[in-house]
């Protein structure tokens, strides 16, 4: 195993229990005739559908307030949550400007279905994602995330649900007029490390064939041992990142309404590329006698621009080579390693001169609309209440790249793309309410019937030889008929349907005893005749102790309240017409003539149907010391089956394999969340602090077919989902080691400072190994961390207030493919520039990194892949703001109610990781496994490390204003 991944990190833990230690001998000191205020857990929550109060509620529901979020600024309200709960992992997978980044809630479930959370905006599904909301317009945010508390939401709420709960005028409140705004600079956190001229010019000359004193790669026409370029100085430049937000609110006797609009900007650190953002927001709700009706409409604009740039190629560059003409111009081509590599030039500067001559863009609309009616019924307590969404999204995307553009030869054929596509989303709900006290009895019921639509379609095309620059990609027809591509593949459309009817009972006695009953039924039309339709039941139980009498006497405990879940829910993770199989076009020729054919490319399946996951969930919530200590435990497993895997068909067939549900998955763990008041004194300093730790174990239990391995998925019986299947690094061959010739065939001189990895064959009766290594030694490493979690301190001091959010997680393994074979910029060869790695020499045999130019693998070393596993643990601090409010006194006279100031520094510290102590970059990830490097070797659901743009850590100053 690589010797990274083995470093401990438990001083994480450590440092987090102390933390928080001082609450409880913070609370010693307070006298026992206190006058403090009584904290009292009078929270409400929402729960879909309705809501609950804190105290009340069975199932697992984590909240987050809009105020918490917004001490991250950001332009994803995901980067703001990231830390903030337990069981909810959010891990980047882009760190280009505007990236969503991906959310698991309770680890992953489905094999090759969706595994990303329903999200619910102000009680309406929605098809946007979460960085389509500002984060001031955001009230709060509730996670549903056992199957008790998403069964209201069925098919939908599979894999978590995410309630976003907008900010509303108030009833009866005057006008009042907010401003928040951030604004500040992009700085690079790190480079990748790559070596200077000098080191690179040693590499070289070192890697040698066995038996051969002549380098593999000499100097190109355009390099010299005493040039030293650095590329990245010459393409990473600081960037600015701004955020305003305007916002008015207000109500009369009868309704309230809040209008806002917001505008967000960030420029990559990366020439060409920027994300930037327009949101108009309206909610407005107007009561006239039993009725009651409401609009919500979140509308936003965003431009992305130069999402094709990629520092990637810049890092191989070797630094021996000058990319200046004689007269101070760049080249526009350069010739390095002996001639075999001709590379065309990028940098800043050659970017931004191409102007008309390279474009790439998207461009999206998006317009999400609630409107509802509610009106009280006859009976008391009894309302009915209409629920309509109404979306729409579309995002028009083009690309040109001009004559000789990226291209070695001047001449290289211009080209140029362009897509679109358009989602319509509409859903109806008819919810039925009641809601009534009776004495120590208190009941309330929802029914619910409601029908969901929507259409998906894209298109796009292509063009070579346009005839000019200014047509870019706007006019594609005026290429030469030959030259424009319409593949069938790349067009679209999809129609899907989802009825439901859902029935949920909530039952409270003396407030010591509390039931959830929920029933909900699911028709999918993407589903085989036959299994279109199921029925979910969940069922979860509370017991408040605290409130029986037989504690009253204990009164240093506020609360404490058992709760158990059980549920079924279910995925409708079958593509859209899956059931009916599929053909695919291609032309053909018969005698002279050509024509074009179909061929069955994917099997029918009349019986494709749901997967099922089926959860369990007990937990503990507690109160101590007038609440000043207050967090939860639970304990979840979650058993998922009949998931959509391939089962292989014999080759008379004519297809290799059909799509069935049959597989088996299981998550199971334990999380804490602890939060304390450790000091509270309003004219003095106060001092707030919390903490959450969570694990979540993933595995597989069943493959199709009974088998206990699918080599090619990299799926695994008994291990998680996002395995790895490799070789395990155990250190580099030295001279004299037993069994080499056996174990690497190979000279000594072409082996010794290889790659060494772990032999688990047979021995003879002489001991000496039965094979040398090969495929069978390859072994199954498990990539989940221990345990993750987050935390958050702040401290006020009158008018001050320093703050930090952070993050951290034990073991796992993080994939860095810029150390392995697949980005290759650690060939060790010397034909492009390689990471700055301690490699083996005659004076240097206790290197980590293998000798260069011997024992080859393709153009890397032999097991070079195994170099690329790191441990993933690591600390870090995400954002420390120092905020400032401004003296009320001197307000008042501005009609000012509150101003506040602050400057934040985003990503500013990273403890205890082994690959940043290493490497220096971040540890966190930046890439789907299939992008990023120079040739595939990983699956598209693990996240890796590879060369995307550099992280960045920001310094902001910004503004909250009210009046």
């Amino acid at each position: 195993m690589n010797r990274f991944y083995l470093a401990k990190t438990n001083k994480a833990a450590l440092f987090f229990a102390m933390a928080l230690l001082p609450s409880g001998l913070a609370y010693a000191q307070v006298k026992k005739d206190s006058v403090t205020k009584e904290r009292k857990i009078d929270e409400v929550v929402v729960i879909g559908y309705g809501t609950q109060r804190k105290e009340a509620v069975t199932g697992s529901v984590a909240t987050v307030k809009g105020d918490v979020l917004r001490e991250v600024p950001s332009a994803n309200i995901t980067q703001a949550l990231q830390g903030r709960t337990a069981g909810v992992d959010i891990s980047q997978t882009s760190t280009k400007p505007g990236a969503a980044m991906q959310i698991r809630i309770r680890g992953t479930r489905s094999l090759t279905g969706d595994n990303n959370p329903l999200i619910v905006l102000d009680g309406i599904p929605f098809v946007g994602s979460l960085s389509d909301i500002s984060s001031s317009d955001i009230k709060s945010i509730d996670i549903l995330k056992d199957a008790s508390a998403t069964a209201i939401y069925g098919s939908r709420g599979a894999n978590g649900v995410i309630l976003v709960t907008t900010n509303r005028g108030s009833k009866g409140q005057k006008p009042r007029f907010t401003y928040n705004s951030f604004t500040g600079v992009q700085t690079l956190f790190s480079k990748y490390p790559m070596m200077d001229g000098p080191k690179f010019a040693q590499l070289r000359a070192y890697a040698t064939p066995a038996g051969n004193t002549t380098p593999l790669y000499t100097n190109g026409a355009d390099e010299n041992n005493n040039t030293n370029t650095d590329w990245q100085s010459l393409y990473y430049k600081p960037a600015m990142m701004t955020s305003h937000d305007v916002g008015v609110s207000g109500g009369t006797e009868g309704g309230n309404y809040n209008v806002g609009l917001s505008y967000f900007k960030q420029d990559a650190l990366i020439p060409l590329q920027s994300y930037e953002r327009f949101s108009l927001r309206t909610a407005i709700d107007q009561q006239v006698g039993k009725f009651k009706f409401g609009f919500t409409t979140n509308t936003n604009y965003s431009v992305s621009e130069g999402n094709g740039v990629n520092p990637g190629a810049i890092l191989g560059y070797s630094p021996l080579a000058n990319p200046y003409n004689a007269d101070g111009s760049f080249k526009r081509v350069m010739s390095t390693a002996g001639g075999i590599d001709q590379t065309w030039i990028y940098t800043r500067k050659t970017l931004e001169s191409l102007n008309d001559k390279y474009v790439d863009e998207t461009k999206s609309f998006a317009s999400y609309n609630n409107l509802y009616g509610e009106v009280s019924l006859p009976l008391n307590g009894l309302k009915y209440r209409l629920n309509v969404g109404l979306d729409f999204r579309t995002a028009n995307s083009g690309n040109y790249t001009g004559v000789g553009v990226f291209n070695t030869n001047p001449l290289g054929p211009s080209s140029a793309g362009r897509g679109n596509n358009q989602t319509y989303h509409w859903v109806v709900e008819n919810l039925l309410t009641y809601d009534r006290t009776f004495g120590k009895h208190k009941v309330n019921a929802v029914g619910l019937y409601s029908a969901e639509g929507n259409r998906f379609t894209s298109s796009y095309m292509s063009a070579r030889n346009v005839p000019a620059d200014f047509f870019q990609y706007y006019n594609l027809g005026q290429s030469p008929q030959a030259d424009i591509t319409v593949r069938p593949e790349d067009q679209r459309y999809e129609q899907t349907g989802l009825l439901s009817a859902m029935g949920r009972v909530m039952y409270t006695y003396d407030n010591k005893y509390m039931l959830t009953a929920t029933l909900r039924a699911d028709g999918s039309s993407r589903l085989a005749e036959g299994n279109k339709w199921h029925t979910y039941p969940a069922l979860s139980l509370g017991w408040n102790i605290t409130n029986e009498s037989f504690m009253q006497n204990i009164k240093a405990l506020n609360l404490l309240k058992l709760r158990a879940g059980w549920g079924q829910t279910s995925n409708q993770a079958v593509a859209p017409y899956s059931t009916l199989g599929s053909l695919t076009v291609t032309p053909y020729n018969f005698g002279g003539s050509n024509g074009t054919g179909v061929y069955v490319n994917q099997a029918p399946n009349a019986d494709l149907g749901w997967e099922y996951s089926k959860t369990q969930n007990y937990g503990a919530d507690f109160g101590l010391f007038n609440n000043r200590i207050s967090g939860s435990i639970e304990y979840y497993r979650t058993h998922t089956y009949d998931l959509l895997s391939n089962k292989s068909l014999p080759p008379s067939s004519g297809l290799s394999f059909v799509t069935k549900n049959v597989a088996e998955t299981e998550n199971k763990g334990w999380e804490f969340s602890l939060n304390g008041t450790i000091l509270d004194n309003p004219d003095g300093f106060s001092l707030d602090a919390g903490v959450n730790f969570y694990t979540n174990r993933n595995k597989i239990l069943a493959l199709a077919s009974g088998i206990d391995r699918d080599v090619n998925n990299l799926w695994f019986v008994g291990h998680n989902i996002n395995s790895l299947y490799d070789y395990q690094y155990i250190g580099l061959w030295q001279a004299g080691d037993p069994y080499q010739n056996i174990l690497e065939p190979g000279t000594p001189a072409d082996v010794v400072g290889s790659i060494k990895v772990l032999y688990t064959g047979g021995y003879n009766a002489d001991g000496t190994p039965v094979r040398a290594i090969g495929p069978d030694d390859r072994q199954i490493f498990d990539t989940a961390p221990k345990y993750q979690g987050g935390f958050n301190i702040r401290m006020a001091y009158k008018n001050f207030e320093l703050s930090t959010v952070g993050a951290f997680q034990h073991g796992g393994i993080l994939i860095s493919t810029l150390y392995g074979s697949a980005s290759y910029l650690n060939r060790l060869t010397g034909r492009g520039n390689n990471v700055d790695v301690d490699y083996w020499t005659e004076n240097n045999t206790d290197a980590y990194f293998p000798r260069p130019g011997r024992h080859l693998s393709g153009d890397n070393p032999k097991y070079s892949s195994t170099l690329a596993m790191f441990d993933a643990s690591y600390l870090k601090l995400r954002t420390i703001t120092l905020g400032y409010n401004i003296d009320t006194d001197f307000l008042k006279d501005l009609k000012i109610t509150s101003f506040r100031i602050y400057v934040t520094v985003t990503n500013p510290v990273v403890l205890f990781s082994p690959y940043h102590k290493f490497s220096g970059m971040d540890p966190e990830p930046n890439s789907f496994g299939n992008e990023n490097q120079a040739v595939s070797g990983y699956q598209s659901r693990q996240l890796i490390i590879g060369t995307n743009n550099p992280s960045t850590r920001n310094y902001l100053m910004g503004l909250n204003l009210t009046f």
